[in-house]
């Protein structure tokens, strides 16, 4: 029950992230650079003061590393930038494609054998995302493919680093700590062209704080639990829980597509975890 929470939780806050950002992005609430600090920023902070009340900011220079930091920012950056000039279905297929792709090959290549039910489970959910977002796709501008392919290169490992975090929280919290001084940089050579409005504002802090900095230490949390291959397969529910969102919250339409699609989703997952329990 516990890995169903802590993963359920976190998938939910990555949708979320999705929704947010295109509502910031796609709305002109928000540039790309200035979300992203903000994000991040805020994501820190929040971490930060939550490490504040448990009395570990003392050690604070020893949680998390400059690695998976940098990692988190190089998603977050490339993953604002390349919405910028992409659909949500087109962006989401190619993200989720690239970690994927990342995480099973980078297990293959340090001995990880996924079982037939693993791999069953990853054709069966990728089947179904594909479905949900092939009609709604268009040829990509290069640049913008090349970075969503980027952030999801960079979020797969960054996913793969978490596996062997012994706490969680403190780790995430000093990934995001080093990652903003990062994101302030990122944003010196853009700083005149700088615009976010005050929804824009709320909308990236909620991102980071909520949807990146909660959902992020649930994640690493929750990795404990998953092999690499059903970590890379639960993330595939990711699109499929932010088409609901968008019906929800921007009034978006259900059809049949989107119900096929979840059920092909769903039962890849399945696939991954029962067939790898028994």
């Amino acid at each position: 029950m516990k890995a169903l929470f802590l993963t359920s939780f976190a998938l939910t806050a990555f949708a979320f992230n999705s929704i947010l950002c295109r509502m910031a992005l796609g709305t002109g609430e928000a540039d790309a650079a200035g979300f992203t600090f903000v994000r991040l920023s805020s994501g820190a902070l929040t971490l930060w003061l939550l490490l504040a009340l448990s009395g570990k900011t003392k050690n604070v220079r020893d949680l998390g590393n400059w690695a998976s930091a940098f990692f988190l920012f190089a998603y977050a950056l490339a993953f604002s930038f390349a919405y910028l000039g992409l659909t949500a279905a087109t962006g989401a297929l190619i993200l989720f494609g690239a970690v994927q792709l990342s995480i099973f090959g980078i297990s293959v290549l340090r001995g990880d054998s996924p079982s037939a039910a693993e791999w069953s489970g990853l054709v069966v959910a990728t089947a179904g995302l594909v479905y949900l977002v092939l009609p709604g796709l268009s040829a990509p501008p290069f640049v913008n493919a090349l970075l969503m392919m980027l952030a999801g290169v960079a979020w797969g490992i960054y996913t793969l680093r978490g596996r062997s975090s012994a706490d969680a929280f403190s780790d995430t919290a000093g990934n995001f700590i080093r990652s903003a001084p990062m994101a302030a940089l990122a944003t010196l050579p853009v700083i005149f062209y700088v615009d976010v409005s005050t929804w824009g504002l709320v909308l990236a802090v909620i991102s980071g704080a909520v949807a990146s900095g909660l959902g992020y230490v649930t994640w690493y949390a929750a990795l404990r639990y998953h092999t690499p291959a059903r970590a890379a397969v639960l993330q595939l529910a990711v699109p499929l829980i932010t088409a609901i969102g968008g019906i929800i919250l921007l009034s978006e339409s259900a059809d049949a597509r989107l119900l096929l699609a979840g059920i092909l989703i769903l039962g890849g997952i399945g696939a991954t975890i029962f067939g790898r329990k028994s």
